[in-house]
């Protein structure tokens, strides 16, 4: 299980958001190539799929599949984009991430909120609810009535979490903005998005046919939006992660010591765009993808700090309480 002691870095947490602030400025050939990499190869995939679905559903399945992995990297590009670090020029940011928002199903603007309460509040147990995945302490799920642990259990099921969450909340719940109802920017975002996957989707059911969005378009989106889940899970959801009451809350300790350094084998480091530092990332979010190794070259106690490897991050599924007592997730077993 990852470290997450403040003994774990020689510095305080706040004292590393100006070490991190040199970190900040991307690079806009940079940006561009890595947005090019990922895209290109992306609507290659797609198209390749779409072609060979009128030759066999099995490889076009295959292929959709695969996609799925730069479609998710086009959705940790747009979250860059988000947190306005992809280019300097927030304006282009903001439009590179909407048009994105439309391959990943994601209202651009809807997200951009939902996400910045999560950086916000993430580790406050009075601000709960809103960007997170819903986490009950063990004495709140003991004032629970039976049928609302059966609830709370099922929720926390990998199968619901993984499989059928990622699912509803990518094709259904992201085509209202949910949470954001009362302001029209949010309605804008949500309908236009839904407007250009209309739009999208209808040309290649005209051109190739209807069975391209059962082969091609949701085994990619699925794929996708599950391993996402995943990785935001591996991100906040392990042993030693970090919980506090909002009169004890600190941003900068639960940013360092609630988020984990998932240490993820270079192929997925690579289509997750370098998510998995994620301790660095919510202590400092302006600084690109990108960049993002550099900094662990630079500051090697961030190496182990909060780290999480692959095969640990498979133990973390059993945990689904908060123990103010113990100060760790700690499973439904003996509570």
């Amino acid at each position: 299980m990852p470290h997450n002691t403040p003994s774990s870095t020689n510095m305080s947490p706040r004292d590393w958001v100006q070490v991190l602030a040199r970190y900040r400025d991307p690079d806009p050939i940079r940006s561009s190539f890595e947005l090019g990499i990922s895209l290109v190869p992306f609507v290659a995939l797609w198209a390749l799929a779409c072609w060979v679905a009128t030759h066999s559903y099995l490889g076009a399945f295959a292929i959709a599949v695969v996609n799925g992995g730069f479609l998710l990297r086009l959705f940790c590009i747009q979250h860059d984009c988000g947190h306005g670090s992809f280019f300097a020029n927030r304006t282009l940011s903001d439009w590179v991430g909407r048009a994105l928002g439309v391959l990943t199903l994601t209202p651009y603007a809807v997200w951009r909120r939902t996400h910045s309460i999560h950086h916000s509040h993430s580790g406050d147990l009075d601000h709960r609810g809103i960007g997170d995945i819903t986490t009950l302490t063990v004495s709140e799920y003991r004032a629970r009535t039976p049928f609302g642990r059966f609830l709370y259990r099922a929720y926390r099921h990998p199968l619901v979490l993984f499989g059928l969450g990622p699912s509803y909340l990518f094709i259904l719940q992201n085509r209202l903005p949910l949470g954001l109802m009362n302001q029209t920017r949010y309605w804008l975002s949500a309908m236009g998005t839904n407007l250009m996957l209309f739009v999208i989707l209808g040309a290649i059911v005209w051109l190739v046919g209807l069975h391209t969005l059962f082969l091609v378009f949701l085994p990619t989106s699925l794929v996708a939006a599950s391993i996402g889940m995943w990785l935001f899970y591996a991100q906040h959801q392990f042993e030693t992660t970090h919980w506090d009451k909002a009169q004890d809350w600190q941003l900068h300790e639960a940013a360092l010591y609630g988020r984990s350094h998932y240490d993820l084998p270079p192929v997925l480091r690579w289509l997750s765009a370098n998510i998995g530092i994620h301790h660095v990332h919510h202590l400092y979010s302006r600084i690109p993808f990108y960049r993002l190794s550099e900094v662990l070259r630079d500051h090697k106690e961030l190496v182990e700090c909060s780290r999480l490897t692959l095969r640990q991050s498979l133990g973390c599924t059993h945990l689904n309480l908060w123990d103010e007592e113990q100060r760790r997730l700690v499973s439904f077993k003996g509570v």
